[in-house]
């Protein structure tokens, strides 16, 4: 017997919404086993963020090579990567397993306005990852830097998936969260440039914290356990609204809270 073993690369958030804790709380919500490498240490709450501290690129190639040497994952997430030297370090050591699935989700500026990632880095993403991984998961604000244009509907949102793939993305799924009305949509787009426009109900909700990070990594969880791209992108929706709705009345802290990542089978105790 053996655990269904998926690896998030990415950020740590104090808070616990977002980040490599959204990340496993997914996995584990999913059925899969969580392994992790941070590459940043953030102290922040459901405020915002206050500061951010990047690990040495010595110590995450450490514990990429600790993990992929003894645990090897079915499905990769990669989260949070604040230096162009980490996008290195990344490409060096996943060569060998760019034939498993690998969602990059490119978290560049936190919910409270908090710039995560150096300017440089962007072009590296694009330039060394963008061709060898699986899916691209960008939201309105990352579409809108990676694409060069601006985003106000749907069809922007089009065109800049289409741009994104001009850049060498397999393919990318632009979420529309950030769009205002009662309908959201996210675009799927493949190399076949033929758009997919997937809609789903909005949810008044300010627990909102980590939807981002926990979508991108409950696709790699449902690729990990063997569904096609398209099947897992649906089956990733489903578990994200189910968590929000769940989620929705729930306080905690004095911000924007998290998700309820464990609204079935099991439940937070909520007091």
């Amino acid at each position: 017997m053996n655990y269904i073993n998926v690896l998030t690369i990415a950020g740590s958030d104090s808070g616990g919404g977002a980040g490599i804790q959204a990340d496993l709380k997914t996995f584990s919500a999913l059925g899969c086993f969580g392994t992790s490498v941070i590459t940043a240490v953030t102290a922040q709450n459901t405020m915002g963020v206050r500061s951010v501290h990047g690990i040495p690129s010595e110590m995450i190639k450490d514990q990429l090579q600790a993990v992929l040497e003894d645990i090897s994952p079915i499905a990769i997430k990669i989260g949070m990567i604040n230096r162009a030297e980490v996008v290195q370090v990344i490409e060096n050591e996943l060569k060998a397993y760019y034939h498993i699935p690998v969602i990059l989700d490119p978290v560049m500026v936190a919910t409270s306005g908090h710039r995560l990632i150096e300017p440089d880095t962007i072009n590296q993403l694009i330039e060394k990852l963008f061709p060898v991984v699986t899916l691209v998961t960008p939201n309105i604000d990352e579409a809108v830097i990676l694409s060069d244009q601006e985003i106000h509907n749907l069809d922007d949102m089009i065109a800049a998936g289409r741009k994104i793939v001009g850049k060498g993305a397999k393919a990318v799924l632009v979420k529309g969260g950030h769009l205002a009305g009662p309908v959201i949509y996210d675009v799927y787009i493949n190399g076949n440039n033929d758009p997919v426009v997937l809609e789903s109900n909005f949810i008044q909700s300010k627990n909102l914290h980590g939807t981002g990070c926990t979508l991108s990594s409950a696709i790699a969880a449902e690729m990990a356990k063997g569904n096609n791209l398209p099947a897992a992108i649906k089956n990733a929706k489903d578990y994200i609204g189910k968590a929000l709705q769940f989620g929705s009345s729930v306080e905690t802290g004095k911000g924007n809270g998290p998700l309820n990542h464990f609204f079935d089978p099991l439940k937070l105790i909520i007091q």
